[in-house]
Protein backbone atom coordinates (compact mmCIF):
# COMPACT_ATOMS: atom_id res chain seq x y z
CA UNK A 1 0.00 0.00 0.00
CA UNK A 2 1.36 3.72 -0.53
CA UNK A 3 1.68 5.99 1.94
CA UNK A 4 -1.36 7.61 1.03
CA UNK A 5 -2.98 4.20 -0.51
CA UNK A 6 -6.65 3.74 0.05
CA UNK A 7 -9.32 1.05 1.45
CA UNK A 8 -12.29 1.05 -0.51
CA UNK A 9 -14.31 2.64 1.66
CA UNK A 10 -12.08 4.04 3.56
CA UNK A 11 -13.00 7.87 5.04
CA UNK A 12 -9.14 8.40 5.27
CA UNK A 13 -8.43 7.88 1.37
CA UNK A 14 -7.24 11.52 0.08
CA UNK A 15 -10.07 11.03 -2.62
CA UNK A 16 -12.67 10.33 -0.28
CA UNK A 17 -11.73 13.21 2.24
CA UNK A 18 -12.01 15.93 -0.36
CA UNK A 19 -15.69 14.30 -1.61
CA UNK A 20 -16.85 14.80 2.02
CA UNK A 21 -15.81 17.98 2.51
CA UNK A 22 -17.03 19.32 -0.97
CA UNK A 23 -20.20 17.01 -0.37
CA UNK A 24 -20.74 19.30 2.74
CA UNK A 25 -19.48 22.35 1.71
CA UNK A 26 -17.11 22.39 5.14
CA UNK A 27 -14.71 24.72 4.66
CA UNK A 28 -11.35 24.42 7.34
CA UNK A 29 -11.34 26.48 10.61
CA UNK A 30 -7.20 26.95 10.52
CA UNK A 31 -8.14 28.27 14.39
CA UNK A 32 -9.06 24.91 15.55
CA UNK A 33 -5.85 23.20 14.19
CA UNK A 34 -8.02 21.12 11.66
CA UNK A 35 -5.90 19.55 9.86
CA UNK A 36 -7.17 15.86 8.13
CA UNK A 37 -5.38 13.00 7.99
CA UNK A 38 -5.27 11.09 4.17
CA UNK A 39 -2.96 8.09 5.51
CA UNK A 40 -4.10 4.78 6.69
CA UNK A 41 -0.71 3.29 7.50
CA UNK A 42 -0.58 6.01 10.32
CA UNK A 43 -3.79 5.46 11.33
CA UNK A 44 -3.38 1.48 11.16
CA UNK A 45 -0.18 2.26 13.56
CA UNK A 46 -2.05 4.68 15.92
CA UNK A 47 -5.22 1.85 16.74
CA UNK A 48 -2.53 -0.86 17.13
CA UNK A 49 -0.73 1.51 19.41
CA UNK A 50 -3.44 1.69 21.42
CA UNK A 51 -3.87 -2.05 21.88
CA UNK A 52 -7.75 -1.76 21.43
CA UNK A 53 -10.03 -5.03 21.25
CA UNK A 54 -14.02 -5.73 21.80
CA UNK A 55 -13.60 -5.57 25.41
CA UNK A 56 -11.88 -2.03 25.35
CA UNK A 57 -13.39 1.26 25.04
CA UNK A 58 -11.73 4.17 23.05
CA UNK A 59 -12.30 8.05 23.71
CA UNK A 60 -11.33 10.53 20.93
CA UNK A 61 -11.22 13.93 21.15
CA UNK A 62 -11.41 15.73 17.71
CA UNK A 63 -12.79 13.48 15.43
CA UNK A 64 -13.15 15.85 11.89
CA UNK A 65 -14.66 14.26 9.34
CA UNK A 66 -14.37 10.73 11.49
CA UNK A 67 -11.37 8.89 9.62
CA UNK A 68 -9.91 8.31 13.09
CA UNK A 69 -12.97 7.01 14.43
CA UNK A 70 -14.12 4.37 11.58
CA UNK A 71 -10.75 2.79 12.36
CA UNK A 72 -11.68 2.86 16.20
CA UNK A 73 -15.24 1.89 15.51
CA UNK A 74 -13.95 -1.23 13.82
CA UNK A 75 -11.44 -2.24 16.78
CA UNK A 76 -13.04 -1.14 20.08
CA UNK A 77 -16.49 -2.35 21.47
CA UNK A 78 -16.98 1.19 22.71
CA UNK A 79 -16.26 4.64 20.98
CA UNK A 80 -16.63 8.17 22.16
CA UNK A 81 -15.71 10.86 20.45
CA UNK A 82 -16.09 14.51 21.28
CA UNK A 83 -15.49 17.20 18.94
CA UNK A 84 -16.08 21.48 19.54
CA UNK A 85 -16.83 22.05 16.00
CA UNK A 86 -20.85 21.99 15.82
CA UNK A 87 -20.56 22.13 11.72
CA UNK A 88 -18.37 18.84 11.91
CA UNK A 89 -22.18 16.98 13.94
CA UNK A 90 -24.08 16.49 11.18
CA UNK A 91 -21.10 15.14 8.34
CA UNK A 92 -19.76 12.93 11.33
CA UNK A 93 -23.82 12.01 11.54
CA UNK A 94 -23.25 10.52 7.48
CA UNK A 95 -19.37 9.24 8.00
CA UNK A 96 -19.94 7.16 10.86
CA UNK A 97 -23.69 5.95 10.24
CA UNK A 98 -22.55 2.42 9.40
CA UNK A 99 -21.16 1.77 12.68
CA UNK A 100 -23.57 1.70 16.13
CA UNK A 101 -20.87 1.75 18.99
CA UNK A 102 -19.84 5.13 18.47
CA UNK A 103 -21.35 8.12 20.29
CA UNK A 104 -20.77 11.85 19.22
CA UNK A 105 -20.17 14.33 22.20
CA UNK A 106 -20.73 18.22 21.34
CA UNK A 107 -18.19 19.95 23.35
CA UNK A 108 -14.80 21.16 24.63
CA UNK A 109 -13.22 18.92 26.03
CA UNK A 110 -11.18 21.04 28.27
CA UNK A 111 -14.56 21.96 29.96
CA UNK A 112 -16.09 19.03 30.02
CA UNK A 113 -16.86 16.55 32.91
CA UNK A 114 -14.77 13.91 31.96
CA UNK A 115 -14.99 11.42 34.70
CA UNK A 116 -19.07 11.64 34.18
CA UNK A 117 -18.48 11.42 30.37
CA UNK A 118 -16.38 8.11 30.85
CA UNK A 119 -19.22 6.71 32.98
CA UNK A 120 -21.89 7.42 31.00
CA UNK A 121 -19.84 6.52 27.47
CA UNK A 122 -18.31 3.36 28.47
CA UNK A 123 -20.64 1.64 31.41
CA UNK A 124 -19.12 -1.81 30.68
CA UNK A 125 -16.06 -1.44 29.57
CA UNK A 126 -12.83 -2.25 31.67
CA UNK A 127 -9.94 -0.53 30.14
CA UNK A 128 -9.95 2.36 28.33
CA UNK A 129 -7.73 4.35 25.86
CA UNK A 130 -7.78 8.04 24.70
CA UNK A 131 -7.07 8.01 20.82
CA UNK A 132 -6.52 10.84 18.84
CA UNK A 133 -5.03 13.51 16.26
CA UNK A 134 -5.11 16.95 18.54
CA UNK A 135 -5.10 20.08 17.07
CA UNK A 136 -1.63 21.63 17.75
CA UNK A 137 -2.72 24.71 19.88
CA UNK A 138 -4.29 22.85 23.03
CA UNK A 139 -2.32 19.93 22.76
CA UNK A 140 -0.54 20.56 26.36
CA UNK A 141 -3.56 21.39 28.57
CA UNK A 142 -5.33 18.72 26.68
CA UNK A 143 -2.80 15.75 28.25
CA UNK A 144 -2.48 17.31 31.33
CA UNK A 145 -6.22 17.33 31.92
CA UNK A 146 -6.18 13.74 31.07
CA UNK A 147 -3.81 12.98 33.41
CA UNK A 148 -4.37 15.36 36.21
CA UNK A 149 -7.77 14.31 36.44
CA UNK A 150 -6.97 10.56 36.95
CA UNK A 151 -9.15 9.13 34.47
CA UNK A 152 -9.69 4.99 34.08
CA UNK A 153 -7.12 4.87 31.43
CA UNK A 154 -4.83 2.11 30.14
CA UNK A 155 -3.09 4.64 27.91
CA UNK A 156 -3.33 7.54 25.92
CA UNK A 157 -1.85 7.08 22.16
CA UNK A 158 -2.20 10.90 20.68
CA UNK A 159 -0.43 12.45 17.48
CA UNK A 160 0.82 15.65 18.22
CA UNK A 161 3.40 18.42 16.86
CA UNK A 162 6.77 16.31 16.78
CA UNK A 163 8.64 18.53 18.75
CA UNK A 164 6.17 18.05 21.73
CA UNK A 165 5.93 14.38 21.51
CA UNK A 166 10.18 14.61 21.77
CA UNK A 167 9.71 16.95 25.01
CA UNK A 168 7.31 14.43 26.92
CA UNK A 169 9.16 11.67 26.25
CA UNK A 170 12.97 13.60 27.04
CA UNK A 171 15.09 12.02 29.71
CA UNK A 172 17.21 13.96 31.93
CA UNK A 173 20.30 16.19 30.29
CA UNK A 174 18.85 17.10 26.94
CA UNK A 175 17.74 20.53 25.38
CA UNK A 176 14.04 18.75 24.99
CA UNK A 177 13.74 17.57 28.82
CA UNK A 178 11.75 19.96 30.54
CA UNK A 179 8.67 20.39 33.03
CA UNK A 180 6.23 18.67 30.92
CA UNK A 181 9.14 15.85 30.66
CA UNK A 182 8.23 15.55 33.85
CA UNK A 183 4.70 15.98 34.38
CA UNK A 184 4.14 13.48 31.53
CA UNK A 185 6.58 10.78 33.34
CA UNK A 186 4.85 11.17 36.92
CA UNK A 187 1.41 10.12 35.58
CA UNK A 188 2.93 7.47 32.50
CA UNK A 189 5.58 6.30 30.38
CA UNK A 190 5.64 7.81 27.20
CA UNK A 191 6.93 5.89 24.26
CA UNK A 192 7.31 7.84 20.83
CA UNK A 193 5.42 5.75 18.04
CA UNK A 194 6.48 7.31 14.56
CA UNK A 195 7.11 10.25 13.17
CA UNK A 196 4.37 11.43 11.10
CA UNK A 197 5.00 13.65 7.61
CA UNK A 198 3.28 16.81 6.51
CA UNK A 199 2.73 15.92 3.61
CA UNK A 200 -0.25 13.24 4.73
CA UNK A 201 -2.97 15.96 6.17
CA UNK A 202 -5.21 17.84 4.29
CA UNK A 203 -4.15 20.65 4.58
CA UNK A 204 -0.74 20.20 5.21
CA UNK A 205 0.62 21.65 8.31
CA UNK A 206 3.93 23.35 8.75
CA UNK A 207 5.53 20.95 10.66
CA UNK A 208 5.81 17.10 11.15
CA UNK A 209 4.01 14.65 14.01
CA UNK A 210 4.46 12.06 16.26
CA UNK A 211 2.65 9.45 17.47
CA UNK A 212 3.35 9.23 21.16
CA UNK A 213 1.94 6.43 23.75
CA UNK A 214 1.63 7.40 26.93
CA UNK A 215 1.08 3.92 29.36
CA UNK A 216 -0.73 5.49 32.18
CA UNK A 217 0.74 4.22 35.95
CA UNK A 218 -0.97 2.76 38.20
CA UNK A 219 0.49 4.69 41.05
CA UNK A 220 2.63 8.14 40.31
CA UNK A 221 6.79 7.64 39.24
CA UNK A 222 7.62 9.08 42.68
CA UNK A 223 6.09 9.30 45.90
CA UNK A 224 5.76 13.18 47.00
CA UNK A 225 4.36 14.88 49.83
CA UNK A 226 2.56 17.41 48.16
CA UNK A 227 1.94 17.00 44.74
CA UNK A 228 1.01 20.72 43.67
CA UNK A 229 4.10 22.06 45.58
CA UNK A 230 6.45 19.09 43.72
CA UNK A 231 5.16 20.55 40.22
CA UNK A 232 5.59 24.34 41.45
CA UNK A 233 8.92 23.50 42.16
CA UNK A 234 9.70 21.89 38.70
CA UNK A 235 8.26 24.67 37.12
CA UNK A 236 10.00 27.09 39.07
CA UNK A 237 13.50 25.45 38.09
CA UNK A 238 12.71 26.34 34.78
CA UNK A 239 11.48 29.49 34.54
CA UNK A 240 14.83 30.75 33.13
CA UNK A 241 16.65 27.80 31.89
CA UNK A 242 20.17 29.60 31.29
CA UNK A 243 19.95 29.71 35.13
CA UNK A 244 21.25 27.12 37.76
CA UNK A 245 18.69 25.77 40.12
CA UNK A 246 19.92 27.21 42.97
CA UNK A 247 19.57 31.19 41.18
CA UNK A 248 15.78 29.77 39.66
CA UNK A 249 15.05 28.49 43.40
CA UNK A 250 15.95 31.43 45.57
CA UNK A 251 14.07 34.24 43.42
CA UNK A 252 10.99 31.81 43.71
CA UNK A 253 11.18 30.51 47.02
CA UNK A 254 13.33 33.05 49.00
CA UNK A 255 14.12 36.58 50.09
CA UNK A 256 17.68 37.51 48.60
CA UNK A 257 19.58 37.44 51.66
CA UNK A 258 18.79 33.51 51.92
CA UNK A 259 20.87 32.16 49.72
CA UNK A 260 22.60 29.96 53.05
CA UNK A 261 19.59 28.88 54.18
CA UNK A 262 18.52 27.32 50.16
CA UNK A 263 21.76 26.05 50.35
CA UNK A 264 21.05 24.23 53.19
CA UNK A 265 18.13 22.70 51.31
CA UNK A 266 20.45 21.58 48.22
CA UNK A 267 23.12 20.32 50.14
CA UNK A 268 20.44 18.06 52.76
CA UNK A 269 19.26 16.99 49.33
CA UNK A 270 22.34 16.03 47.22
CA UNK A 271 22.07 18.42 44.64
CA UNK A 272 24.81 20.58 43.72
CA UNK A 273 23.92 24.27 43.28
CA UNK A 274 25.61 24.78 40.16
CA UNK A 275 22.95 22.44 38.10
CA UNK A 276 20.70 23.21 35.68
CA UNK A 277 17.15 22.26 35.95
CA UNK A 278 17.08 19.91 33.32
CA UNK A 279 20.08 18.01 34.56
CA UNK A 280 17.50 16.67 37.81
CA UNK A 281 15.93 13.22 37.65
CA UNK A 282 12.43 13.54 38.68
CA UNK A 283 13.36 11.30 41.80
CA UNK A 284 15.82 14.28 42.33
CA UNK A 285 13.02 16.97 42.50
CA UNK A 286 10.81 14.65 44.34
CA UNK A 287 13.64 14.33 47.07
CA UNK A 288 14.10 18.22 46.86
CA UNK A 289 10.43 19.27 47.00
CA UNK A 290 10.49 17.16 50.03
CA UNK A 291 12.78 18.80 52.07
CA UNK A 292 12.27 22.41 50.73
CA UNK A 293 8.76 22.12 52.09
CA UNK A 294 10.12 21.21 55.47
CA UNK A 295 12.39 23.87 55.49
CA UNK A 296 10.20 26.73 54.41
CA UNK A 297 7.72 25.74 56.84
CA UNK A 298 10.20 25.19 60.04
Amino acid sequence: MSQTGSRRGDIASPSQTKEIIAKHGFSLKKSLGQNFLIDLNILDKIVSAAGLDRTRGALEIGPGIGALTEQLAKAAGRVAAVEIDQRLLPILADTLAPYDNVRIVHGDVLKLDLKELVREAFPDVDKISVVANLPYYVTTPIVMKLLEEKLPLDNIVVMIQKEVAERMAAKPGGKEYGSLSIAVQYYGEPELVTIVPHTVFIPQPNVDSAVIRIKIRETPAVEVEDERFFFEVVHASFAQRRKTISNNLLSRFFAKGERDKLDKVLQESGIEPSRRGETLSIEEYARLSGILKRHLNS
